[in-house]
């Protein structure tokens, strides 16, 4: 048994990516292969089926599924663009259920990505259970990720300057504040991460500002930086309304935690360091 899973976790972790911003993803392509798919228009399919349930699961399809296009060589030097696909752990949950269950990779697909996307997930009684300092953890994980999804919406609707486009999303949500204005009213070092020095509930109204923001600009498919800049300012602001109209703590107005979670971070591999001593 524990051979069999092993073996199970071996091929299908030694396909997994990590980006710079330290998010795991797997490409379609490789895993049709580890699948024991041959053709793929055969695997397209079954990725169309994962696409759907992951739209009736009221998720963001373009976030589980990226697009991306690679130049292949098809002999003679000659190169062809080659469609695939960058797929969270979850787009591939949805994929293995979706696909040929006689495979015997599949089946394997089946049981390891079921167990591995459920160690990820939360529901809303364990954080609720979490304390201050690992809610913060958790929604900084969450904007960690959001910001990623956001910048490649962003840079899709012809943003280049990135610093400015993150700006205005700060202005709408922080009554005209920038990073900067933000760095300086917490007393931050310079280049320290403000996101690092939020406490939980200003992390997430953070979140929301930053998937509602990408979710504007790919529903109302944006393509100029003038647009998405604007877009995100809106977003912001608007989320600043509805703060205030339920009587909320305006953001700028929520207390900056004592330490970073960079600290609590160093903090904590000080005490593991200790403990195995």
């Amino acid at each position: 048994m524990n051979q069999i899973k092993e073996y199970n976790e071996t091929i299908f972790e030694s396909i997994k990516h990590i980006n710079e911003y330290g998010n795991e993803y797997w490409f379609a392509r490789e895993l049709m292969v580890v699948l024991e798919y041959k053709r793929w228009d055969k695997f397209n399919n079954v990725i169309a089926n994962a696409k759907v349930a992951c739209g009736k699961s009221n998720n963001l399809i373009d976030e589980h599924f990226s697009q991306v296009g690679k130049m292949v060589k098809i002999g003679s030097g000659a190169k062809r663009k080659q469609v695939d696909y960058e797929l969270s752990r979850y787009a591939c949950y949805l994929i293995v259920q979706n696909a040929d269950p006689r495979k015997e990779n599949v089946a394997l697909g089946q049981t390891y990505f079921a167990v591995q996307t459920r160690k990820q997930e939360i529901s809303e009684l364990e954080y609720s259970k979490l304390s201050e300092d690992e809610k913060r953890f958790y929604q900084r994980k969450l904007t960690k990720k959001g910001n990623y999804s956001l910048n490649q919406a962003a840079k899709n609707a012809g943003v280049k300057n990135f610093d400015r486009f993150h700006n205005f999303g700060y202005k709408g949500l922080y009554n005209g504040e920038t990073a900067d204005d933000i760095a300086k009213r917490k007393g931050l070092r310079y280049r320290e991460d403000i996101l690092d020095n939020m406490g939980s509930e200003e992390l997430a109204a953070n979140l929301f500002r930053i998937t509602q923001t990408e979710s504007k600009l790919k529903k109302e498919n944006i393509k100029t930086e003038s647009d998405a800049n604007k877009a995100h300012y809106t977003i912001g602001k608007n989320i600043r309304e509805v703060i205030a109209k339920n009587g909320g703590t305006m953001p700028e107005n929520l207390p900056t935690p004592k330490k970073s979670l960079k600290e609590l971070e160093k903090e904590k591999r000080k005490q593991e360091k200790i403990e195995m001593k």
